[in-house]
């Protein structure tokens, strides 16, 4: 065991603290007599934190000098809870008290709610720009050692949807910046996720943001797509590290995110879960210290919404671990190579089919975590594990060898959906009326297409086609208007959002008006300004035939890959994701030439119990058919009891043993499974 402590230089009333690095350690801390033992856990796998969150009066912002001897300068980031205080939760770190500046900061707030383990993840990267290397005094260390914390705070916030972030990626740009930064927020977001598409390519992700040194015009401190998480073009955001608490620009990032994943602004009466000296909630317009850090039920809506219509596909599937900035460690709650499961730490682990000490399965377990296990055991093949999100989605099922559900696919981007009026595109079938609904709600419909070329050759504030990057609103061509401001038809009298007011154009087309209604969308004098004008036509939404929206101009669809791979599907199957065939039911993937289940290589295997039908009603080879051929045989005969015993007994026999089957194997136990939709599916499933 080492013992480390902090002391006190010539000020009385400094609380004393002693540090016991071992397996089962704490932090003493007094104050005004009162006797305060922190209670924490090593979190290598992202490292970092100083902050503990207790429910109660508790408030705490020191500057202790100190003096620390570390033996093992890599075991310095924590995790854990405020002995007697189990509802607490505190991250501390003392790398930088220790390297940087010799201070040690803790704050405690309401218990942060944990849900249990997260079945959803999205790989997330971070790159910095020069400016925030300059800002840590160009050393590269410490950036680094500041985007981890950042991105483990990142993680903590989003364990409350259960949604983990690892982090798999970490970039510090020193000598220039690989995209423009500059103070207009707009362009330096734009610049970024050109520049993350290049990235995609050698660097498999989710998610990117940029943490920026530079001040952004305004009181803009962030800024990211709403709904453009696991888009090529955008997932991703920037933020401004604006304090040196590193919880704040975690805060900011956080909030960008969940734009990211769907999440609108909070609006009156939405944040009941924090009040306004609790920090409030993340997805509030404007923030401040304390910085908030819990979700409020109305983003819980937004984000249930988004992935009900086939948003965020990505967030399903399972990372590389060997990709985990930080290393591996037992303990830190994913399942690395050489684990066989990992619950978390011992005093945390609730898992009752796993060891927590070494992360080996407990005796008897055949699985610890995933979907796919139950009771310890693995779930049957064909089990649907996941059931498909919106009209472009499709589902998945245990292989009965995993505890994992197969990686998430969907129809491949191009596919005819809506009955042909729009294209899917990374999952979601996006339309002009959808957005027009999405903004006016019930009744609302696309405008004219008169109205969008009108209306968006403006170039101004109310009809554009996004902003240059010198921040200037741009028009639109008359073949790229209906990517540009959306106009819509409806008798609502404002749009939906606290911030949100229409602009009613009148246009005259053919000798008749037309009545268009656009929106545009102001920032309070508080507000922030972080996301790109809603009012504008999504990514993706079909503009011409062929034509999709991209960049804010309606561009060609490649439907090469699509069209190959719809000839190797012989007419019997779709198209998904990883360009392989998903077939229709009755026949067997890979190319749905032959006849079977359904499904794709990608999907696991169909339903086992629909297997059993299958076989029932595959009429050329089942002893009906061969009844019902000698019964034809017979038509011509007179009728002769011999006959009707020898041909009927047989299929007699036949259907009582079938129907015993299926009773016996279907009826007693009905397996109730939730989509990632939270709706309930009902599957027959074999004993």
């Amino acid at each position: 065991m080492h013992v480390l402590y902090w002391k006190n230089v010539n000020n009385a009333h400094w609380p004393s603290f002693s540090l016991y690095n071992d397996a089962h350690s704490s932090i003493v801390l007094t104050k005004d007599s009162n006797l305060y033992i922190l209670k924490y856990v090593q979190e290598d796998y992202i490292n970092f934190i100083i902050v503990a969150f207790l429910k109660g009066v508790l408030h705490m912002n020191y500057q202790v000098l100190m003096s620390v001897f570390f033996l093992f300068q890599d075991h310095c980031f924590y995790h854990g809870h405020v002995r007697g205080h189990p509802e607490s939760w505190v991250a501390l770190s003392t790398c930088s008290g220790v390297r940087y500046s010799p201070q040690l900061e803790i704050r405690c707030y309401d218990s942060l709610t944990e849900e249990g383990a997260g079945t959803d993840l999205f790989n997330l990267t971070i790159q910095t720009t020069v400016g925030t290397f300059k800002w840590q005094n160009k050393d590269y260390e410490k950036t680094k050692a500041r985007i981890m914390e950042i991105a483990n705070y990142v993680d903590k916030f989003y364990r409350a949807l259960n949604i983990r972030v690892p982090l798999i990626g970490l970039e510090v740009w020193t000598d220039r910046d690989q995209c423009i930064v500059t103070e207009e927020p707009n362009a330096t977001l734009w610049s970024f996720l050109q520049w993350r598409q290049k990235l995609k390519s050698r660097k498999k992700h989710d998610n990117a943001q940029l943490l920026t040194g530079v001040i952004f015009n305004g009181t803009t401190i962030g800024m990211a797509p709403l709904e453009g998480m696991c888009s090529l073009e955008s997932s991703g955001g920037i933020t401004v590290d604006h304090s040196e608490l590193s919880i704040g620009a975690a805060a900011t990032m956080a909030h960008e995110i969940g734009h990211n994943s769907g999440m609108s602004h909070d609006h009156e009466g939405c944040c009941v879960e924090a009040t306004a000296e609790q920090g409030g909630c993340v997805m509030a317009a404007a923030t401040g210290h304390p910085f908030p850090r819990v979700f409020s039920r109305c983003s819980k809506r937004d984000l249930d919404s988004y992935f009900q219509k086939g948003g965020g596909m990505c967030l399903f599937n399972m990372p590389n671990m060997k990709d985990l900035v930080g290393g591996k460690k037992c303990g830190n709650g994913f399942v690395e190579d050489g684990e066989e499961c990992d619950c978390g730490e011992p005093d945390e682990c609730t898992n009752d089919c796993c060891n927590a000490n070494n992360c080996t399965l407990k005796a008897e377990a055949q699985c610890a975590h995933g979907v796919c296990c139950e009771g310890c055991k693995l779930k049957q093949a064909g089990t649907m594990c996941r059931g498909p999100a919106g009209a472009c989605d499709l589902p998945e099922y245990c292989t009965g060898a995993s505890p994992y559900c197969p990686s998430n696919v969907y129809l491949l981007d191009g596919s005819s959906c809506q009955y042909g009026v729009a294209y899917c595109y990374n999952g979601m079938c996006l339309t002009h009326e959808q957005q027009c609904l999405q903004l006016w709600g019930y009744g609302a419909r696309p405008a004219h297409d008169a109205c969008f070329e009108d209306v968006n050759a403006a170039g101004n504030a109310f009809g554009n086609c996004g902003k240059n990057e010198h921040g200037n609103y741009m028009k639109c061509e008359k073949s790229d208007a209906k990517c540009g401001k959306i106009q819509c038809h409806s008798a609502a009298k404002k749009p939906k959002g606290t911030n949100a007011v229409s602009i009613d154009t009148t246009i005259r087309t053919d000798g008749i008006e037309v009545k268009c209604r656009g929106t545009y969308v102001y920032s309070t004098q508080d507000g922030q300004g972080d996301l790109p004008d809603p009012g504008l036509v999504m990514t993706g939404t079909k503009c011409a035939e062929g034509k999709v929206c991209r960049d804010r101009r309606c561009q060609n669809a490649s439907f090469t890959e699509l069209e190959t791979c719809i000839a190797r599907c012989h007419s019997n199957g779709v198209c998904n994701s990883n360009g392989n065939c998903h077939c229709n039911r009755g026949w067997a993937p890979p190319f749905c030439e032959k006849q079977g289940l359904g499904g794709s290589v990608d999907s696991g295997p169909i339903q086992y119990d629909m297997l059993l039908l299958f076989y029932c009603y595959r009429i050329k080879t089942s002893y009906f058919h061969k009844w019902h051929s000698q019964r034809d045989k017979n038509k011509s005969n007179k009728y002769d009891p011999s006959v009707c015993l020898s041909d009927c007994l047989p299929l007699s026999v036949f259907l009582c043993f079938s129907l015993s089957l299926c009773l016996s194997l279907f009826l007693p136990d009905w397996n109730y499974i939730y989509n990632k939709k939270g709706k309930l599916r009902i599957n027959w499933k074999l004993n």
